[in-house]
């Protein structure tokens, strides 16, 4: 099987009972995700620097 987005060969994952295919050259994953937001607004690069320097 090759990959979709680069043609490469495609490897089997697996952990215990679950497993996936992935493409070591382009990175892809056969993953299946959701793309709804939950939680708070993404911080600022501003919140986020100042939060690093303060600790």
């Amino acid at each position: 099987m090759n990959c979709p987005r680069c043609q490469g060969s495609l490897e089997e994952l697996s952990l215990g009972d679950v497993s996936t295919t992935m493409c070591p050259h382009c990175g892809f994953a056969d993953i299946p995700v959701e793309h709804i937001r939950e939680g708070e607004e993404p911080e600022s690069w501003r919140d986020a620097f100042n939060r690093f320097y303060e600790s």
